[in-house]
């Protein structure tokens, strides 16, 4: 036991000397000084290293509880450690001793330690419970039904309709009755990868419902229809998309619904699905039958990549829904992130609905082209792109694009005016011209991977002078805007804060960035007390990185010095699950993850010899499994890139920020103010070097995929990575009911009805970023029949 104590001692000690030279906490050497000499004494058989050890159990409580208060989170690290120590210590200290009844009462004593640090451990657990939630506000009678597509029944679109509320109308389910309900049937798709330990995939599908059918694609695009009420599979398409095309993920989130104008519905291809594939076609198929729709481009499908040039396989991938905006099918792509500067186009194209004819591109670098570049001839390279899912707003004819970043994220030297203008902005394209109509931009000089990532969602929006037709637009950053989505005026506050201006490139940073001053996800700036481990220990080595890292807080710059600390990371705030509104209550209901990134730019020497290298070239990867950024090679520009997301160890796999690391919240529209906010997400597959612990504490774990709220007054998600799907009491935000999924629920869930019953479906795909169990099965759940 003192060989022990005084070997953490000395680990304590040198790497708290190291901390404390680069200004950071002075317990962990004065710590490790004392345990090095408890551990001599106890080795020496002197009763007195036992209770030296006593007094800095002790001391290191009362420094805990200072340092962090009554976290619960917080204090393991700094206190669970010891106490086990200590326990060992007791059980130790009566053979250091002749007294009669030794053994006894150092049982005693074992027992007193374990019982103070159950009865502390409860106590604090009961001082870090969640706050109660505020009531929700008064019914909004005149913010419903603003929709013309209103799901009713149905759900027609990946949001539920372009309008993106994520909302259905139907009340069946209520928390007074959905912990009945079951699971009443279950269906593969039968999309599996052949490799499950090198699998690259993560359907993340949303199925559509229209009338009796349900549409949905796998992680490959093979599109299916569905019995809505038993599952039963009635029709499927493979476009047969090769591996080699599979870009960083295998993933499709959905499809696309339409009915031609004027068609008898008995005709062929009356009503079709239609999708983007990961090889960069769109396909249309007949909605009864699923045959593809011959009189639709060639053979019922599109190629998007002509003009384009040089497309390596993997680098253009459509992985999102189209939006059909009066009879126009809008379509961005996935360009692989982080391969080469000079990477394919980020256009915007536009197709006919019916006969997939070419109608217009945005290309940014070229707005006066009119037609498909020809021989020799291609659109603008590198430029933005917009991976995600646009929403659309027929009566006025705009599409609402979400727009990424130029073709490599962490270095801007290279971009051009045009992409400096249109780069992370919510662009509002006319659907008859292609051309802009508005825009408005979230971050300048992007250089942090904030790309937009989820919809916009459509809303009428109370103002003292009455409801304005809006456009609520969530972050990765966190931040929430609302716009008149006619104009693209800001409809509540936006500040703007200075920011650091430091990093590779200083000229070419801006003194300040703006930020929603309506309401904002993100949390305070990181303090070395923020950082998190399983013991002292590894929480000694997240101070040190912390320490050592560039970090002045948000939008700070990353360095090829030293590591940066980026927070929010890239998957923080607000991803390409969007947001949920019940317009009804007149609220939003927004989960997001709250994790940091440890970045660092690579010199492109350094990069070379590491052999990192594009995708399509001789040592160029695959993105494998891991990561996204973690060494990418950014070709083109001085630096690759290596990002730890999330910020973990490399030995126990843990992440450097104490839990949560994600989280649910309920916001009231009208005023932005919070009416109650979750951690989202159990530790049951979680846990240190990859063991998952099957301990059912909520955490609040990264989470991916979106939520639907109901009129029942219900929150449908799963999202997180303890393969759960959970229904919430919007009122209270408390969880009602859950079950165990098969696989990992990275997808948003639906619900409709059919012959009177309502249905709750979700796609387990699974994902290999968030390390979920792969999975192909689509399940539905309803309360039992009467």
């Amino acid at each position: 036991m003192g060989v022990l104590l005084a070997l953490i001692g000395l680990v304590l000690a040198v790497g708290g000397g190291w901390l404390a030279i680069l200004g950071g906490s002075a317990y962990y050497v004065i710590t490790g000084l004392a345990m090095l000499a408890a551990g001599v004494l106890l080795f020496r058989g002197q009763m007195l290293g036992g209770w030296l050890y006593a007094a800095i159990v002790v001391l290191t409580a009362i420094w805990a509880f200072w340092e962090v208060g009554s976290n619960p989170w917080a204090l393991i690290p700094r206190l669970v450690g010891p106490l086990v120590l200590l326990l060992l210590v007791a059980l130790v200290m009566p053979t250091l001793t002749r007294r009669p009844g030794r053994w006894k009462a150092g049982f005693a004593g074992a027992a007193a330690v374990l019982l103070v640090t159950v009865v502390g451990g409860t106590v604090v657990a009961k001082l870090g419970a969640p706050a109660a939630a505020l009531p929700l506000p008064a019914a909004g009678a005149a913010l419903a039904g603003t929709d013309p597509l209103a799901t009713g029944a149905d759900w027609p679109a990946y949001g539920g309709t372009y309008g993106a509320r994520r909302y259905s109308p139907l009340a069946q389910i209520t928390p007074a009755n959905v912990g009945s309900l079951e699971r009443v049937w279950l269906t593969h798709t039968g999309d599996m990868p052949a490799d499950l330990k090198h699998n690259k995939y993560g359907a993340e599908t949303t199925p559509l419902k229209v009338g009796d059918r349900l549409y949905l694609c796998s992680a490959k695009n093979i599109m299916m229809a569905l019995d809505p009420a038993t599952g039963r599979e009635l029709w499927r398409f493979d476009p047969k998309v090769p591996d080699a095309n599979i870009p960083y993920t295998a993933a499709c989130r959905g499809v696309s619904y339409y009915t031609v104008p004027g068609a008898q519905a008995t005709a062929t291809c009356a009503t079709r699905i239609i999708e983007g594939t990961l090889d960069g076609r769109i396909v249309a198929v007949d909605a009864n039958t699923g045959r593809p729709c011959t009189g639709f481009g060639t053979n019922g499908q599109v190629d998007i990549k002509q003009g384009m040039g040089e497309v390596v396989p993997g680098m253009v991938s459509i992985t999102s829904a189209p939006t059909i905006v009066r009879g126009v099918i809008v379509t961005g792509h996935q360009v692989l992130d982080g391969q080469k500067r000079n990477a394919p186009s980020g256009v915007i194209q536009g197709y006919d609905a019916v006969t997939g004819e070419f109608r217009w591109a945005w290309d940014m670098l070229r707005p006066d082209r009119k037609g498909i570049p020809g021989p020799g001839d291609e659109y603008g390279r590198g430029t933005p792109n917009m991976w995600t899912t646009a929403s659309g707003d027929e009566s006025l004819g705009l599409v609402y694009l979400p727009m990424g970043n130029s073709a490599v994220d962490y270095w801007s030297g290279s971009r051009t005016p045009p992409e400096d203008f249109f780069a992370t902005s919510l662009v509002a394209l006319d659907v008859t011209t292609g051309r802009p109509r508005w825009r408005f931009q979230l971050v300048h000089h992007d250089v942090w991977d904030y790309d937009l990532g989820a919809q916009g969602t459509l809303i009428d929006f109370p103002t003292a002078g009455g409801n304005v037709p809006a456009i609520v637009v969530p972050s990765k950053q966190g931040d929430i805007y609302v716009l008149d989505r006619r104009n693209g005026r800001a409809l509540t506050k936006v500040g703007r804060i200075p920011v650091p201006t430091t990093g590779v490139e200083p000229k070419r940073r801006v003194d300040g960035q703006p930020v929603s001053l309506y309401h904002t996800l993100r949390k305070a700036d990181l303090t070395e007390r923020d950082m998190w481990g399983m013991s002292p220990i590894d929480q000694l080595v997240c101070r040190i990185q912390f320490r050592r890292a560039a970090y002045k807080g948000f939008y700070t710059p990353p360095s090829d010095k030293q590591h940066s600390v980026e927070y929010p990371g890239y998957n923080g705030g607000t991803d390409w699950g969007g947001i949920a509104i019940d317009p009804a209550r007149g609220v939003i209901v927004a989960n997001y993850n709250d994790m940091p990134n440890y970045v660092r730019l690579v010199p492109r020497a350094e990069a070379d010899k590491k052999g990192w290298a594009p995708r399509g070239e001789a040592r160029g990867g695959d993105m494998g499994g891991g990561a996204e950024g973690a060494g990418d090679p950014q070709a083109g520009t001085p630096y690759a890139v290596d990002v730890n997301a999330g910020w973990r160890l490399p030995f126990t796999g843990l992440l450097c920020k104490q839990p949560p690391y994600g989280g649910i919240r309920a916001i009231d529209l009208r005023t932005g103010k919070t009416l109650w906010d979750r951690p989202l997400g159990t530790a049951r597959n979680n846990g240190p070097f990859g063991i998952p612990s099957r301990l059912p504490v909520t955490i609040g774990t990264p989470n991916n995929g979106g939520a639907v709220v109901t009129a029942g007054g219900l929150v449908f998600i799963a999202a997180a990575t303890d393969d759960l799907i959970r229904a919430i009491d919007l009122k209270t935000g408390k969880v009602v009911w859950q079950d165990v999924l098969p696989a990992g629920g990275q997808a948003t869930p639906m619900t409709y009805e059919q012959n009177g019953r309502q249905y709750l479906v979700i796609m387990t795909g699974g994902h290999h970023f968030m390390e979920t169990k792969v999975g192909d099965q689509v399940i539905a759940y309803a309360l039992p029949k009467a």
